[in-house]
């Protein structure tokens, strides 16, 4: 017996001409249109899946002899396999070398995938043709969508070669990044480039945009640029006199250098300007640099530099710097002013996983005490801000130790004064609360003393005070000379233990020394009639000591009532009781004769010294300190499973004072009330008094006369402040969607820039939002002196009018002057692929407003008109305060 083994492809080959004859007697007919597609036939039309090479027949018995044919693969044949589909049916016209499919058609190859109504391909020529369908409303739909790689665009008809990967296509949209093309005649090249005739550039996403750039030829380069012939802007279908004699737009995925375009406009007071121009420069995919600069005609200028860097899992921070040269008027006239002003930002954040056991971190504000006063581009939040700060940390924590280093510098300034205070460097080394009783075994149960700990810190600093007119390079001797540095070591020791099961008692002993790189001397000279003061440098200690003990216990009380609403009233009293006791100590006391006053003035070689001096007088205090607790326990109607829900009524109410029975006068010391309460989820209460339990004389001293002995009254209130807050927003985002940005790690740079810049975004998750704020402030030191009162509300918040408005305000009220202070309305208007921006300040030393319609797309950032008149043009007068 013979066995014959038959090649698949002699059955592949046997199979097509068999097809063959079957489409010759049976006759196919339909009408098929390159442009588009007219009708379908479906006479003879077969269903079939796709995979018809996967045909295989089982081995027959005669497969030993046979004769092995090789399969040649012809040279014009793809290079990788075709892959097609469709929902409706799929016709074969061999005779012509052509495959229809219809319904939801689609076909891949390689990286390459399209989807359409209708697909013709043409096997022969290696082609590949996809149309649209109308429906039965005449709408044009199942348009061809192309999609290779990061290339994505859908058209009215798309014409496909496989082997040169080039095209043509008819009415196309495609996006490029923010941007959208259409195009009338498109060919697209083997290097994915599109040529476009008639083309349309947007950044609306409409298939019928609002606004587009209209040009007779384009050219889309991807992931590079988009260029342009002769173009003009067309707005609502209405052409405009807006043309220019090419165009260029980036086209890059990532943030690309190119020149910044400056904004232009006048000024009433410093003239026509030019702000915001220069250059941005991509230095990575991780760092960035932009350099612009301001320029107005009447001599005033501006320089900043801005730079951001980030790198995932490490670190992130930008860093920014500006000048400027504020002239007001002319040289020539008497008016002439000239201010030069310059600011300093710094942030940088560590990522927690990068140094577990170290940290750095930096939060830089410095500069010019007036720059927000007269820098031309400061926000409203700097502009009302009377202090500034810096911080710049770096913390070490060393595994199984424990121990922990810190190395800082800190500064503030402040605007009103004027005053500037630098701490640098400021270390402090800590050593852990180690318990020396406890030996291997952790737990302290059934032996007191085994929750004794002592631990250790110690602090350097070196700082300097000074005014920001004095900080200048031909005083740096003087600031060096004024410096206050020292060293101070702190060793407590503590323990905790239970009295009676009910009381807690904490006794302690605390030690300090201080070491400073010198003192003072003072001497009187009889000859002038003055106390001279001598800094003598050189290595001085003193040490301070005290002792207390505080006991502290519990008590509850629980009033139940009888009806539905309210279940009971729980009060919390936790009092405590405690006593200090410092010892007499003379270190660093010395005294010089005054011969004026006829006896000897005891001072301190410590004076003035940055941790204090060493001496103390004799004290025995005994502290008495009053917490209570109040919270209500009422039934919820909403919650079904748990039928009660607690309320707090006071967080926290406190009284405290203390009572010396060492000193021979003024025993006791100021009563000290605060509170605070949290209510109805939106309400913060928040309050604290003095009362001084002495009567005052003419100067203000303290005498030893209490007002209980002469009025019958616990004392007089010398202090108070008052603040309250109450914030209602919309029930539909608990959370904003700034909030949520902001609490997403992710490394999208949008996301970063509204970490950054949260003014400069507009957030419509949250519907509307109300905050209220109230502040009394009472302040009387002295019988004699009349009282100082505060009494302010402020009002803010925002409101969406509609799904497309929003207005936001801000608001402050001075009720004992009877009049506003800064107030401001903004309002938004989204507009679709525009946008519109409205800001007013009605009144004040700010007084401004600013009317501004743009593109929301970045890529064209500078198409907008800007209307506005700033506070300095109203009144140029502000600029020189």
């Amino acid at each position: 017996m013979y066995k014959i083994t038959i090649n698949s492809s002699h059955f592949k080959a046997c199979l097509r001409i068999l097809l063959v004859i079957y489409s010759l007697v049976f006759q196919q007919s339909y009408i098929f249109s390159e442009n588009h597609l007219k009708s379908y036939s479906f006479y003879s039309t077969i269903k079939v899946t796709p995979n018809l090479d996967s045909i295989s027949l089982s081995n027959d018995s005669l497969s030993n002899d046979s004769i092995l044919v090789d399969t040649l693969i012809s040279p014009d044949a793809l290079e990788s396999k075709v892959s097609y589909k469709a929902n409706d049916s799929i016709r074969f016209d061999l005779a012509n070398q052509k495959v229809y499919l219809f319904g939801k058609a689609e076909v891949t190859y390689e990286d390459l995938v399209l989807t359409a109504a209708a697909i013709e391909i043409r096997i022969d020529s290696s082609q590949v043709f996809a149309y649209g369908i109308y429906d039965s409303t005449g709408k044009y739909t199942d348009r061809p969508l192309f999609s290779q790689g990061e290339q994505n665009f859908s058209a009215y008809s798309i014409r496909y070669n496989f082997k040169t990967k080039k095209g043509k296509i008819v009415d196309v949209i495609t996006q490029e990044g923010e941007s959208y093309i259409h195009g009338q005649h498109v060919k697209r090249m083997d290097t994915e480039e599109l040529y476009i005739k008639n083309g349309k550039y947007t950044t609306c996403n409409l298939e019928h945009p609002h606004f587009y750039i209209y040009a007779s030829k384009l050219k889309v380069i991807p992931d590079d640029k988009i260029v342009t012939g002769p173009a003009y802007m067309v707005i609502e279908d209405v052409p405009t006199p807006l043309a220019v004699p090419f165009g260029l737009f980036p086209n890059k995925k990532e943030r690309s250098s190119g020149i910044l375009i400056p904004t232009y406009g006048e000024s009433p007071s410093l003239g026509f300007y030019l702000m915001n121009g220069g250059y941005y420069w991509t230095i990575s995919d991780r760092m960035d640099l932009a350099l612009t600069g301001d320029i107005y005609s009447k001599g005033s200028y501006g320089l900043k530099a801005n730079t951001q860097y980030y790198t995932r899992y490490k670190y992130s921070g930008n860093f920014s710097f500006s000048y400027s040269q504020i002239r007001n008027s002319y040289k020539e006239f008497s008016d002439f002013s000239k201010q030069n002003e310059f600011f300093v930002r710094w942030n940088h954040a560590q990522d927690a996983k990068a140094r577990p056991n170290s940290r750095f971190s930096a939060d830089v504000n410095a500069g010019t005490t007036t720059n927000f006063k007269n820098n031309l581009n400061s926000i409203t939040d700097d502009y009302l801000t009377n202090t500034f700060s810096s911080n710049i940390s770096y913390t070490k924590s060393f595994p199984n130790k424990p121990f922990s280093l810190t190395l800082s510098a800190r500064h503030n300034q402040n605007t009103q004064t004027r005053q500037v205070n630098v701490s640098l460097p400021d270390a402090a080394f800590n050593v852990q609360r180690l318990f020396p009783f406890r030996g291997n075994n952790t737990s302290s149960k059934g032996q007191w003393y085994k929750n004794a700990g002592i631990s250790y810190s110690a602090n350097m600093r070196n700082d300097i005070s000074t005014y920001d007119t004095l900080i200048k390079l031909d005083r740096l001797d003087r600031l060096t000379n004024d410096m206050k540095n020292g060293v101070q070591h702190t060793i407590p020791l503590t323990t905790s233990f239970k009295v009676f099961k009910f009381f807690t008692m904490n006794p302690a002993i605390n030690l300090q020394e201080k070491w400073y790189a010198k003192t003072v001397s003072k001497t009187y000279d009889s000859t002038l009639n003055l106390i001279t003061t001598d800094t003598v440098y050189g290595f001085a200690r003193g040490s301070t000591a005290n002792a207390s003990s505080n006991l502290t216990f519990k008590l509850y009380g629980m009033y139940l009532f009888k009806g539905n609403t309210i279940k009971a009233i729980r009060h919390v009293f936790t009092p405590s009781v405690g006593f200090s006791y410092t010892p007499e100590n003379n270190a660093g006391l010395k005294k010089y004769y005054n011969h004026s006053l006829q006896k000897e003035v005891e001072y301190s070689v410590f004076e003035g010294g940055i941790f204090g001096t060493a001496h103390t007088k004799e004290a025995g205090l005994l502290n008495l300190n009053l917490i209570n607790n109040l919270e209500m326990k009422v039934r919820s109607k909403k919650d079904s499973i748990k039928q009660e829900k607690k309320i707090v009524l006071f967080e926290n109410l406190g009284i405290s004072t203390a009572y010396d029975a060492i000193a021979d006068s003024l025993n006791w010391q100021d009563i000290k009330i605060n509170g605070r309460t949290y209510l109805f989820k939106n309400l913060n209460l928040n309050f604290n008094g003095n009362i001084t339990p002495y009567r005052n004389n003419i100067l203000g001293q303290k005498i030893n006369e209490t007002y209980w002995d002469f009025e019958n009254s616990i004392g007089r209130l010398n202090s108070a402040n008052v603040t309250t807050s109450f914030s209602l927003r919309s029930k539909d985002s608990k959370k904003s969607g700034l909030d949520k940005a902001k609490s997403r790690e992710t490394d999208n740079a949008v996301t970063r820039d509204i970490k950054q810049n949260p003014q400069a975004y507009i957030d419509f998750n949250v519907p509307w939002s109300i905050n209220v704020n109230y502040n009394l402030a009472y302040n009387k030191p002295n019988s004699f002196q009349k009282a100082t009162i505060t009494n302010t509300i402020g009002l803010n918040g925002d409101l969406n009018i509609t799904p497309k408005w929003k207005v936001g305000y801000q608001t402050n009220y001075d009720i004992e002057e009877g009049k506003f202070s800064y107030t401001s309305f903004d309002i938004y208007r989204d507009l679709h692929c525009w946008e519109m921006s409205i800001s007013w300040v009605p009144f004040g030393q700010r007084k401004s407003y600013m009317v501004k319609i743009n593109v929301k797309a970045s890529t064209l950032q500078d198409l907008k008109i800007t209307r506005k008149r700033e506070y300095y043009d109203f009144d140029s007068s502000s600029l020189n305060q």
